[in-house]
């Protein structure tokens, strides 16, 4: 039966937690968790709200995008959002606010916004508006007045996708949510880099990897390491220290005059003598000869 995935619970939990308001901080009205769906009532058939049991013949939500009909699962792969009003930061945001600023970052294409197929609105209470990125459709029925609903490509549910920042930068930009120095994705990343700099075997330059890691050189790296000052800061350092060691691994330390002093200083006349070949000893007694003159 069609079931609500993880990672768009993370999402309804986020704005939930956020927007039931706190009377000590800010005052206006609830989200209330009624107002936050993500599966269909069991009548629902067809679209987003659905999984794979619930689909129709020729369904939008499977049809129409690769991501969708590859990412078909039991998941449901959309989230309602209804009406809230909080005051916050000297400033009032509600429902519409939210809506027109979730469009603007997809038609900004942000990249924490490019897993939603289409956000259903209303800007102002009175027309309904639709933003899909396939360009199928713009405008949606009038329950859309009150409430908003975003469809997630499912191809994001099936792999468990994080939905939260988008919505996260909404709450941090309208100060519901303080913004930190750096995310917990980004304190596990540096930890990550930390634990292997110092489990180095010694296989490889120390740096190496982790310099490409830094860069963003390495697939595995999220984009916001680039983004980041901190990180930015960790790359340079990194990337120096690889270029130092680089330098270093290149020097050549053969010395060799001060290599064959410290030989003939270990060495009795006689053992040289001894040691120069005969075609040479005309041509050594003659040099000798030459410079104890000079």
């Amino acid at each position: 039966m069609t079931t609500a995935p993880a990672n768009l619970l993370a999402v309804r939990r986020l704005l939930l937690d956020s927007l039931n308001v706190d009377p000590n901080t800010v005052r206006g009205e609830d989200l209330e968790p009624a107002e936050v769906g993500i599966v269909g009532d069991p009548a629902h058939r067809g679209g987003y709200h659905c999984g794979s049991d619930r689909v129709v013949t020729n369904d939008y939500s499977v049809v129409e995008s690769s991501r969708d009909s590859a990412g078909l699962t039991l998941y449901a792969s959309a989230l309602d959002v209804g009406t809230f009003q909080v005051l916050s930061a000297g400033r009032t945001h509600d429902l519409r606010t939210f809506s027109t600023w979730c469009v603007a970052q997809c038609v900004a294409n942000a990249p924490d916004s490019r897993d939603i197929r289409e956000i259903i609105y209303s800007p102002d209470g009175k027309t309904v508006r639709r933003w899909d990125r396939l360009n199928r459709r713009t405008s949606g029925d009038s329950s859309h007045l009150w409430h908003t609903h975003f469809s997630f490509f499912r191809d994001s549910t099936k792999a468990n996708r994080d939905q939260t920042p988008l919505f996260r930068r909404y709450l941090t930009s309208i100060g519901l949510l303080k913004e930190n120095d750096m995310t917990p994705e980004e304190h596990a990343w540096l930890e990550s880099v930390h634990k292997n700099l110092t489990a180095l075997d010694g296989r490889n330059p120390l740096g190496q990897i982790y310099t490409r890691m830094a860069m963003g050189e390495d697939h595995t790296v999220p984009s916001y390491v680039s983004q980041h000052p901190t990180l930015r800061s960790l790359a340079a350092q990194l990337t120096a220290l690889q270029n130092a060691l680089t330098a270093l691994s290149n020097k050549d330390y053969t010395d060799e005059p001060a290599i064959v002093q410290g030989v003939l200083a270990g060495l009795k006349p006689e053992s040289i003598a001894a040691a120069i070949p005969p075609t040479m000893a005309k041509q050594v007694a003659d040099e000798l000869a030459r410079r104890l003159v000079a």
